[in-house]
């Protein structure tokens, strides 16, 4: 049996803030890396053509470069060193540093303290505005570990925004990352942590890179049940990505009972991705930002902070996604059948060579069977979920059949 799910969010936010500046921009490796931060401006411009902040009722924040005491709170003193030398041409391959993933450029260090900053103002925006979701699309750099780089990834600014939070006095953060790779950063770094919640829905590590966020990656010594893992075999579809996202994400979030959920949204998991296996439309990761947004209206009243991720057709479907994250953050989503504006797709067609996308979706045709219709021992997916659920499910109090 199918369940056919259509799901329109509330009007409950009043508005978004949007952390974002065109100094965000410098945090480009080289003209022919996947990282290419185009994409920002691309999503910034879209933004501006669909007229959304002035619809939704949302409004712009400036980024900052972050202090070294702010990265301390997170990296390591001797890596944020090595990064300031990466800046000036010396590479240290030991910090991750001058590797293919991570080559060096000039003024490295302040295009990710940018970046970085940019999410500690989002936190700090969360804890000021009651119910006033924030959009940091320019985030989400979650590989990055306390004293390396990995991953495209410098600085944790997810991590930092979560730190901020809990410093800050909120006493339980959830940390919810739908990006194609495992959020081994931030993981890594609120393992042992039992105030935070870690929640990554990914491909595989058995095929894509970090390798990591096996379901029995559950937490530290003293933060057992602190991390979830939903490790999804190559190819899957939107059917089967918000099967898993359903049957697991909801019953553990309303377990842990968080104050405020950092989200990640990266888009790398598109059909259309050139570095990753999965094949999901923009509606389906529409639709995972509106799960997100439902979960932050129940249990946080809106304090939430969204990121953006990886994300690798950063033509066709990067401005798309992160546009639609921030209409879902205001509790506006934009209708899949909204036209892209003409303007962005002649730019599209003439500076990229490719077929610009004619509406805001992809046609999909949404629908996943909840769990409640039973478990399918046949289904690849379905053996994904529930790996996870007897993982996860019994320390928090859940049943991995039935919850």
């Amino acid at each position: 049996m199918t369940i056919k799910v259509m799901s329109v969010m509330s009007s409950a936010n009043p508005s978004v803030t949007v952390v974002y500046d065109r100094h965000m921009s410098a945090y480009r490796f080289s003209d022919n890396h996947p990282m290419n931060p185009e994409r920002m401006r691309m999503t910034a411009d879209l933004l501006e053509q669909l007229d959304v902040m002035e619809q939704v009722g949302g409004r712009f924040s400036s980024s900052y470069s972050a202090s070294d005491d702010e990265l301390f709170q997170i990296h390591t003193p001797e890596y944020v060193e090595a990064v300031k030398r990466a800046g000036e041409g010396h590479a240290d391959e030991a910090f991750g540093l001058g590797t293919e993933d991570n080559p060096i450029f000039p003024d490295i260090h302040d295009a990710a303290a940018r970046l970085y900053g940019a999410s500690l103002m989002g936190a700090a925006l969360v804890l000021g505005d009651s119910g006033v979701p924030v959009v940091n699309f320019g985030g989400g750099m979650h590989h990055a570990h306390s004293g390396s780089a990995s991953g495209f990834c410098i600085y944790n600014d997810a991590a930092a925004a979560i730190l901020r939070l809990l410093s800050s006095g909120v006493k339980k953060v959830m940390y919810i990352d739908v990006d194609a790779h495992h959020g081994d950063g931030v993981q890594g770094i609120f393992y042992d942590d039992p105030r935070v919640m870690t929640v990554s829905l990914h491909e595989s590590g058995r095929s894509l890179f970090p390798g990591t966020g096996f379901p029995n990656e559950t937490g530290g010594p003293n933060a057992p049940n602190s991390a979830v893992n939903v490790a999804l075999p190559a190819g899957i579809r939107d059917n089967g990505w918000l099967r898993a996202f359903t049957a697991i994400v909801p019953a553990v979030a309303r377990a842990f009972e968080p104050e405020v959920i950092v989200s990640q949204h990266g888009c790398d998991g598109h059909e259309l991705d050139p570095l990753t296996n999965l094949r999901l439309s923009i509606d389906g990761q529409r639709q995972t930002a509106i799960e997100i947004a439902y979960l932050a209206q129940e249990l946080t009243e809106n304090r939430w902070l969204a990121t953006g991720g990886g994300g690798y057709d950063i033509a066709r479907t990067v401005p798309r996604a992160w546009t639609h994250l921030v209409a879902v953050a205001a509790g506006k989503p934009l209708d899949v059948q909204t036209p892209v504006p003409q303007k962005f797709r002649d730019y599209i067609s003439e500076r990229y060579g490719v077929d610009a996308p004619e509406k805001m979706g992809d046609e999909a045709e949404l629908w996943w069977r909840g769990w409640e219709m039973g478990y399918d021992p046949a289904d690849p997916v379905d053996r994904a979920i529930m790996a996870t659920r007897k993982e996860a499910f019994p320390g928090l109090g859940l049943d991995p059949w039935f919850d």
